[in-house]
C-alpha cells in the first residue's frame, strides 16, 4: 500500500476543491498541532485549502511565556480561526502566513518579521499505529462524541503528547469535531519568534488548553485533516460544498 510523505500528503490536500455535503461548517487540510518550546513559547500551524464558509487559509497560534495567545492568519478573523478560538486569545492578525516544503519531510512556517519555524518529521511505530488505526475506523464513528473522546484519552499518552482531544466545545462555544487520518512525529524543531531563539523542543511545565481543545506536549502533524463544527449546522444544501482556495 502506498504511504505518502508528508509532502506528499500536503500536496494532496492542497489539490482539493470540494468538500463533502455536510450542514455544518468544516474545513479540511493539515496542520502541525503544537509544539512547545524550553523558552515557554508555543507555536501551532493550520493550512487548510478547503473551507465551507471562505477562502482557505493559513494560520500561526503564538503563546508567550506569560501566557498571552495570538493567532496569525491570511483570512480575516471571522472565516479563520479565530471565528471558534477568538475569545481565548489576547490578539488576532491578518498577516502573510505561509507553509513551505524544503523536502519531502521538512516544513518551515513563517510570519514575516514574527516567526520563522523549521520542522522536521518522521515516523515512528505509534505513529504508524496511529495512523492504522485512524485509517481503519467506521466513518460513522467519527460523528460520534463519546467515541472519539475515548480515542483521544487512549491517543494522547501513547504518543506521548498528553491530554488530546478530538470532540468538544471550543472557547466561542462551538461544538468540534476532529479527524486526522494520517500522523507523523515531530523529530526537530527551531523556531525564531520576534527575532529570539525559542530553544528546544520541550514540554510546558502545565499543558495548555483552550476550553475542551487540548494544546499537545509534542510536536505532530497530521494530515487528512478535517474538522467540523456540529453545532453551526444548517438545513443541507444539494451537491458538493464548493472550496475556495488560497495559493500557498
Amino acid at each position: 500500500m502506498f504511504t505518502p510523505t508528508p509532502q506528499e500528503s500536503a500536496a494532496q490536500a492542497e489539490r482539493r476543491t470540494t468538500l463533502e455535503k455536510d450542514p455544518a461548517e468544516h474545513f479540511a487540510g493539515y496542520a502541525l498541532m503544537g509544539m512547545p518550546f524550553s523558552s515557554g513559547h508555543y507555536l501551532a500551524f493550520r493550512r487548510f485549502p478547503a473551507s465551507s464558509i471562505g477562502p482557505g487559509y493559513h494560520a500561526v497560534w503564538l503563546r508567550t511565556p506569560q501566557g498571552r495567545w495570538s493567532i496569525y492568519a491570511d483570512a480575516p478573523w471571522e472565516v479563520s480561526c479565530a471565528r471558534y478560538f477568538g475569545a481565548a486569545v489576547a490578539q488576532t492578525h491578518v498577516a502573510g502566513v505561509s507553509g513551505d516544503w524544503s523536502s519531502p519531510w521538512q516544513l518551515m512556517v513563517s510570519v514575516p518579521g514574527v516567526v520563522r519555524w523549521e520542522i522536521d518529521l518522521g515516523t515512528s511505530w505509534v505513529t504508524s499505529l496511529a495512523t492504522g488505526m485512524a485509517q481503519r475506523m467506521p466513518v460513522a464513528w467519527w460523528g460520534n462524541d463519546r467515541l472519539l473522546g475515548a480515542m483521544g484519552t487512549m491517543m494522547g499518552p501513547l504518543l506521548s503528547a498528553g491530554r488530546m482531544s478530538m470532540a468538544g466545545v471550543v472557547p466561542n462555544g462551538q461544538s468540534f469535531q476532529a479527524k486526522p487520518l494520517r500522523i507523523w512525529a515531530v523529530t526537530g524543531s527551531r523556531a525564531s519568534i520576534d527575532g529570539f531563539d525559542a530553544g528546544t523542543p520541550r514540554p510546558l511545565p502545565e499543558q495548555e488548553r483552550m476550553a475542551d481543545f487540548w494544546l499537545p506536549q509534542r510536536g505532530l502533524f497530521v494530515s487528512e485533516l478535517s474538522l467540523r463544527f456540529p453545532s453551526t449546522a444548517v438545513a443541507p444544501m444539494p451537491g458538493a460544498v464548493q472550496a475556495h482556495g488560497r495559493q500557498s
